[in-house]
């Protein structure tokens, strides 16, 4: 299926690609004839496609880039090119029309490249040391990046100011005058001047951002007044946001200053609307900062190469909360020993760390529940609608590749095929986003149950709802992007969003959480309930599809922890190559579960159960489990969570009272010490001068 997909563009590309070197062709053929109208046409197409091209195509132009054939020397040819021509048609003086024109093109490229390095001074006056969400910038004096055009597309900015050097050129090809030539450089010089001044004003110190220091010394600042006790470190790649994004809520409901920090730029964009400060610090250098604020301790939902840098603080306590529970090898990585403390959701978690044997200590294992269940609904009985709704949500195939990783290479196709079998369900699918990162396989399976269901659909029918649900919904999706996102013009650098994304107003948290809920009932409501569904964007969240789903299928991942907390029926897919009762006993989330192999045959049996609740034998044991995976449901998880925090912020404070009537103690006997040894070396420089 990828390939099938992808086929069109490439087709697309290769056309262009093509395309362009028939117009160089045609253009050398009609300089050298000459041949005026073919030399015209084959010049004008030419710019024309490079201009299409830096549009549609931007991914065919990063290839030739790579290969040497990049925009500048693109139009470096079609310029000599078409002064090759020029000289080749009769009619034009070679010295006293060609050679102006000569010049002034050569001038035009200088400041193309003038232009350019202005550029890179700007981009780089523009790179601050620290970025920031939800924190008033004003005292920085931030300002709006330049023209994209003119500090970011330099290849966009050379074919734009070109059309007119071109279209004069053409001109003079056509007519044998140098004077249309002479207007068309003379405005393409004039753009690019005018250009490169403009851009320059950004180097001036009214638009010049403070210095590195002047910038930190901001920072610690901002520090002191706003005085965070608790943070969230995190660290990652582009698509592991959900890690952290999982525990925006629970963060901003702990008692105390929250304060989120950060160490990649982009990820300053992917983390979810949320009212918690947030700081980007790049450098390790600058991470020390944070050693003199008043912060206590870090969570920490991910380990990452970074992570051992913060480590590095004293002064600050560390508790690995990790992005999710399961009994895959990853939830007990040996690095987990470097933190101060390891919080998991129930006693399963700490067994596991113990059978692992990997250096965490029973002592520094404390279990909080996992506060962000608290949206999903309790188990109700069976659903008394016309249809059964799945949730198939299998997990990605992980870093080590392994086979039972994930169900989708082996059983996916099965288990998607056997509930689209029977008339009465209705599938929700939502593979993990990392789906086929690690193993093509992975990706290919996946497509392939997307075109299954999507044939499905397509084979059903029924009543759907009116377009008022699709109205509504689009009514909600625009408020709830409104509250949630900012919208940035085309050329804003990170600088110019770190000044728009201030400050959040107040009372928005409340109304980012009351538009998501009325957003979800006008999503569930816009679709008709015998119809499939394929999920693959962050909205809705994979709690509201547990609120929607009778039945949850999935592998050995956190999906299933967080699930039993509804107490529905679920099942998990045995892709291992392992008995059921070595799968059982290897996994103790699955203890609840139904088994199923990976020909899924016994989906029919299992959908029997869930709609009669008596042939359901597995009640009992969900229960069980649920608390011996998540906690109890008394007190509840978020006051478990805020207390485990407020006893590892009062070690923090601890140490830091140990330590300073440490320095305290040492003081006196240091200046003494001190005394003594400048009274020695007054001495013996008494005694060098009297030997003198």
């Amino acid at each position: 299926m990828p390939s099938a997909g992808l086929a069109p563009r490439r087709i697309v590309q290769l056309s262009a690609l093509l395309a362009m070197f028939a117009a160089f062709t045609a253009q050398l053929a009609g300089a050298l004839l000459p041949n005026v109208p073919t030399f015209v046409a084959a010049s004008a197409a030419g710019l024309a496609l490079d201009l299409y091209l830096q549009h549609k195509q931007p991914g065919l132009l990063s290839l030739l880039g790579r290969i040497r054939f990049d925009v500048t020397v693109r139009q470096l040819l079609r310029d000599m090119l078409i002064l090759v021509g020029l000289l080749r048609i009769d009619g034009i003086n070679p010295l006293s029309e060609q050679s102006p024109l000569t010049i002034a093109l050569l001038g035009f490229y200088l400041l193309h490249f003038a232009c350019q390095a202005v550029a890179v001074l700007v981009r780089r006056s523009r790179a601050l040391p620290i970025v920031t969400r939800n924190i008033d910038t004003s005292a920085l004096g931030l300002v709006a990046a330049p023209p994209r055009i003119l500090a970011r597309r330099p290849g966009h900015r050379l074919l734009t100011f070109s059309v007119p050097a071109t279209a004069g050129l053409l001109a003079t090809a056509a007519t044998t005058d140098a004077y249309w030539g002479g207007i068309g450089l003379g405005l393409a010089l004039c753009l690019a001047g005018a250009g490169t001044i403009h851009l320059g004003t950004w180097l001036l110190p009214g638009k010049r951002p403070a210095s590195e220091q002047k910038i930190l010394e901001w920072l610690d600042a901002w520090l002191a007044e706003y005085r965070p006790t608790v943070g969230m470190y995190f660290s990652g790649g582009t698509t592991s946001a959900y890690q952290a994004n999982m525990w925006l809520s629970t963060l901003a409901a702990l008692d105390g200053k929250p304060l989120i920090v950060l160490r990649e730029r982009f990820m300053v964009q992917k983390i979810d609307a949320t009212d918690v400060p947030i700081v980007c610090i790049p450098k390790v250098a600058h991470l020390m900062h944070l050693e003199h604020s008043t912060l206590k301790l870090l969570l920490h939902p991910a380990n990452s190469g970074k992570t051992s840098q913060v480590l590095r603080i004293p002064s600050i306590k560390h508790a690995f909360i990790n992005h999710g529970e399961s009994d895959k090898l990853s939830s007990c990585n040996p690095y987990a020993k470097a933190y101060d403390e390891v919080w998991v959701a129930g006693a399963a978690a700490r067994e596991r760390y113990q059978l692992a044997d990997i250096g965490v200590e029973d002592k520094d294992v404390v279990e909080v529940g996992r506060p962000q269940l608290a949206p999903i609904r309790p188990y109700a009985g069976a659903s008394t609608g016309p249809y059964t709704t799945v949730l198939y949500a299998p997990t990605w195939e992980g870093w080590t590749n392994d086979p039972g990783n994930t169900s989708v290479i082996l059983a996916g196709e099965n288990i998607v095929r056997e509930l689209l079998a029977d008339p009465k369900v209705r599938l929700l699918y939502k593979p993990h986003p990392m789906t086929g990162s690690v193993d093509p396989r992975a990706g290919l399976a996946n497509e392939r149950i997307k075109a299954m269901i999507a044939e499905a659909n397509a084979a059903r029918g029924g009543e759907r709802p009116g377009p008022e649900a699709a109205a509504e919904l689009a009514r909600r999706t625009a408020e709830l992007d409104r509250l949630t996102s900012t919208a940035f013009r085309a050329g804003a650098d990170e600088m110019e969003r770190m000044l728009l994304q201030g400050a959040p107003d107040t009372g928005r948290a409340a109304a980012v959480a009351e538009a998501t809920a009325a957003w979800e009932v006008a999503y569930w409501a816009s679709f008709p309930d015998w119809e499939h569904q394929i999920i693959t964007t962050p909205r809705p969240a994979i709690y509201t599809c547990f609120n929607q789903a009778d039945l949850l299928i999935s592998d050995v991942s956190s999906v299933v922890s967080d699930y039993l907390t509804s107490e529905k029926p679920y099942a998990v897919a045995n892709t291992t190559g392992l008995s059921e009762e070595d799968f059982r006993t290897g996994f103790p989330t699955v203890r609840a579960a139904t088994i199923l192999e990976p020909k899924a045959k016994s989906v029919p049996a299992l959908l029997e159960s869930v709609r009669h609740p008596e042939k359901d034998t597995l009640v009992a044991a969900r229960a069980e489990l649920k608390e011996h995976l998540l906690g109890p449901s008394e007190p509840p998880s978020l006051v478990r969570f805020d207390r485990a925090a407020q006893a590892l912020a009062t070690k923090a404070d601890e140490r830091r009272a140990r330590m300073e009537a440490r320095l305290a103690s040492e003081i006196p006997g240091q200046r003494e010490a001190d005394g003594a040894e400048e009274e020695a070396e007054l001495d013996a420089s008494a005694e060098d001068s009297v030997n003198a």
